[in-house]
C-alpha cells in the first residue's frame, strides 16, 4: 500500500527547521530507573495541558498515561515532554483517550513536541490512542527517541480524519508531523509528513481515497536482539497478500496493512482503515505480542480495548 504518510529517509535536520513556537514553555519530564529489579517511575514533572498518571502495575514495566485537563488541545497549547527511560528499565506510554485538537479561530497551532532517551537494554512501548482533528484545527507534532544499540522501542503514531461519528471528514486546516530516530547518534529514520485539505484533494486515490484512520507502527532494535526478531516476524505478518484483477480495488478493503523492513534494524508498518474498529484486530495482535514473556509479559491494555 501506498499512502501520502512520509517516506522513510535519512537527511539529517538541523535545529533551525525545528518550530520557534516549541521552545518556549518549560518541559514536563518522566524518568524510569530498575530499582530491585522492577522499573520504578523515579521522576516526573507535569506542565499544563499535559497530565501524567501511573496506573498500578503488578508487572515489571511502567505504565505512564498522558492525558490534560480539557480532554484534548486546543489553538496555542504547546505540550514538551521528555522522557528518559534509564538501563534495563521497561516503559509503556498511552494516552487516557484520543488526543482531540479543537479549532483554531486565530490561526494558532496546538504542538507537541517529545524527546526520548532509552538506556542500554531498556525497552519503551509507546502505544496512544489517536488523534482527533476537529474542523479548522492546526496541529504540529515532533518527536525525537534516542537510542543505544542494545535498546528497544516500539512506536505507534495515529491520527484520525476528523470526528468521524460526526461525519467530519479533513474539515482541519493543517497537520504536521515528524519522528526522528537516532541510534547511538546515528539517525536511522526519519519521517515527516504534512497535509493541508485546502491545498489538496483529500479524498484522491492519490491521498487518502475512502480511508479516515491512519495507524503507522515503527520498531526500532539490535536485529541480534531476540525480542527484535519476535517483534518483527509478527509485524511481517501483519502484511496483506496483494490484490490483482480488475475486480480488485484497495478502497473497498475495510483496512489496508503495508510492512517492510526498512533497515536491519527498523521495521516500519503502515495501515489505514475506513473506521477505528476496523483496525481493533490489528491493535489486538500488536498488544498480544507485547504481551510475551520476552516482552512486558502482559497487555497493559486489556480492559481498555
Amino acid at each position: 500500500m501506498t499512502t501520502p504518510a512520509a517516506a522513510l529517509a535519512l537527511p539529517t535536520t538541523s535545529a533551525s527547521a525545528r518550530p520557534p513556537s516549541l521552545g518556549a514553555p518549560e518541559w514536563s519530564t518522566l524518568e524510569v530507573a530498575q530499582v530491585r529489579g522492577k522499573s520504578r517511575l523515579v521522576a516526573c514533572k507535569n506542565m499544563q495541558p499535559l497530565k501524567m498518571l501511573q496506573p498500578a502495575s503488578h508487572h515489571y514495566a511502567v505504565h505512564v498515561v498522558l492525558s490534560s485537563y480539557g480532554g484534548g488541545m486546543v489553538a496555542g497549547d504547546v505540550i514538551q515532554l521528555r522522557i528518559t527511560v534509564q538501563a534495563e528499565a521497561q516503559l509503556i506510554l498511552s494516552t487516557q483517550a484520543s488526543t482531540r485538537i479543537f479549532r483554531s479561530i486565530d490561526g494558532a497551532v496546538a504542538a507537541q513536541h517529545t524527546v526520548g532517551e532509552l538506556k542500554e537494554n531498556a525497552l519503551a512501548v509507546v502505544f496512544p490512542d489517536p488523534v482527533v482533528l476537529q474542523a479548522e484545527s492546526r496541529y504540529r507534532q515532533v518527536q525525537e527517541w534516542h537510542l543505544q544499540p542494545t535498546s528497544l522501542l516500539l512506536l505507534v503514531d495515529w491520527f484520525h480524519s476528523g470526528r468521524m461519528d460526526q461525519g467530519e471528514r479533513f474539515a482541519f486546516t493543517s497537520l504536521h508531523s515528524e519522528l526522528r530516530v537516532r541510534v547511538a547518534g546515528r539517525l536511522v529514520v526519519l519521517d515527516r509528513f504534512g497535509f493541508e485539505p485546502a491545498e489538496n484533494i483529500a479524498t484522491s486515490p492519490a491521498n487518502f481515497a475512502e480511508y479516515q484512520t491512519f495507524f503507522s507502527v515503527f520498531l526500532v532494535g539490535s536485529p541480534e536482539d531476540a525480542r527484535f526478531q519476535f517483534l518483527g516476524e509478527m509485524l511481517a505478518q501483519q502484511k496483506m497478500p496483494g490484490g490483482t484483477g480488475p475486480h480488485f480495488s484497495i478502497s473497498s478493503q475495510p483496512y489496508v496493512v503495508s510492512v517492510a523492513r526498512a533497515r536491519e534494524n527498523v521495521w516500519v508498518l503502515r495501515a489505514a482503515a475506513h473506521s477505528r474498529m476496523a483496525l481493533q484486530p490489528l491493535c489486538e495482535e500488536l498488544l498480544a505480542a507485547l504481551a510475551d514473556e520476552r516482552l512486558l509479559g502482559y497487555n497493559p491494555l486489556a480492559r481498555k480495548y
